[in-house]
């Protein structure tokens, strides 16, 4: 098949740990490297936001990234990006009526949005795909006044489910939420995201450590992730250490408004000298810090997916996590590690005390995490099961064009 992914914001070329470049990119590209693999001929579309880029790019894992001239060619908040997409929308429109893909993956609202108003203008009709990876309303539920998504937003995603073939949901809560804006039943499926089990592994090298145990966080700095609610849950472990790993480069660390607020939490409970930032990493070097840990958290106020966990998982580290979003599918609670509340460091610690205080449950959990992502989450299943979700689509688009 010729496949085109749209990823508006999110390009597979971005380094990971930014503000807006964390999961989804990570997801596009080994979507996008793994239908490489199995033979299809691949394109990402993504918003060109470098002067210097060129306008396409051959990647080494077989497929190419096409940088869309919409808007300002720099950085952008993604909630900045709406009012570009009608240019997005007309870029792909002028390429796929040259020569149309066989389907569209978006990934994203907004590049639903500008996939799907491209493709039913284009002369031999192109059938969109969905994966929203986020939904506004879950975000609105948890952030209120603080989210500063578009005020339509919902809404243009409640037409999104209207209007495309088909959605992929990352995990079952979010089959529920599509079930609210009205998306029938039969036209979802879920395949979560995947871990590239060929890198992360247990045994590798390993990141530098102290002789205290290790808690590891790891990914963007952004308030509702809930990395405030690691800090303090210091108090209950006085002989761990914090590592955050994520967020901008070593040298801008002390710039940024987030890691200042982390800081001035520590200093105020007193664990401030337990508390360590290392910036943004190179993906290869992701694993090793990963190895690294004893335990590794993921704590967000809420989470469409969240990779993290499965990283760890597969480098056979435990895993606490809120009991939120994809956490609730990925983490089996007391198997591979524990699930606590969002927003209860209390809580979080209490487990955390526990959980380092027991070797062998760690161990267990660890080996667990490992035969889990192995048989559910490794990149080759998500790939082809996404894969399948394409046939059925195109299977079902080819009565209803012999018939016209």
């Amino acid at each position: 098949m010729r496949i085109d992914l749209v990823s508006e914001h999110a390009s597979p070329l971005a380094a990971i740990g930014g503000v807006d470049a964390g999961g989804q990119n990570v997801h596009v590209a080994e979507l996008a490297a793994g239908l490489a693999r199995r033979g299809h001929e691949v394109t990402v579309h993504t918003r060109r936001d470098d002067r210097s880029l060129p306008a396409r790019v051959r990647t080494d894992d077989g497929y190419e990234v096409a940088h869309v001239p919409a808007g300002p060619p720099r950085p952008l908040p993604k909630d900045e990006l709406l009012p570009h997409m009608r240019t997005f929308a007309q870029v792909l429109y002028e390429q796929w009526s040259a020569r149309p893909p066989d389907l569209a993956h978006a990934h994203f609202w907004m590049s639903g949005l500008a996939a799907r108003e491209a493709a039913a203008a284009t002369p031999t009709p192109v059938p969109v795909i969905q994966t929203f990876h986020a939904l506004g309303s879950v975000k609105r539920r948890h952030q209120g006044a603080a989210d500063t998504s578009p005020a339509d937003r919902i809404e243009l995603e409640r037409s999104l489910c209207r209007g495309v073939q088909h959605v992929v949901a990352t995990c079952s809560d979010e089959v529920f939420e599509l079930r609210r804006l009205g998306l029938p039943k039969d036209r979802v499926s879920v395949v979560p995201c995947g871990v590239d089990t060929s890198v992360f592994t247990p045994r590798g090298p390993v990141a530098p450590r102290s002789d205290r145990q290790r808690l590891l966080v790891l990914g963007r700095l952004v308030e509702r992730k809930g990395q405030d609610d690691a800090v303090r849950a210091l108090r209950a472990v006085p002989s761990a250490e914090l590592v955050v790993v994520g967020g901008p480069s070593a040298g801008a660390l002390d710039a940024d408004p987030e890691v200042r607020r982390l800081r001035a939490v520590a200093a105020e409970i007193g664990v401030s000298d337990r508390l360590f930032f290392v910036g943004s990493v190179a993906r290869a070097d992701v694993p090793a810090w990963v190895r690294s840990a004893d335990a590794v958290l993921a704590v967000p106020w809420y989470e469409p997916f969240g990779i993290t966990p499965l990283e760890a998982m597969a480098c056979g580290r435990p895993v606490v996590a809120t009991a939120v979003g994809g956490l609730v599918d990925t983490v089996v609670d007391g198997v591979t590690g524990d699930l606590v509340p969002p927003r209860d460091p209390d809580r979080l610690g209490e487990v955390l005390a526990a959980l380092l205080a027991d070797g062998e449950r760690r161990a267990a959990y660890g080996a667990a995490g490992v035969r889990r992502v192995r048989t559910r989450y490794r990149w080759g299943r998500v790939v082809a099961d996404t894969e399948a979700v394409y046939r059925q689509v195109l299977a079902r688009r080819r009565p209803v064009e012999a018939a016209r």
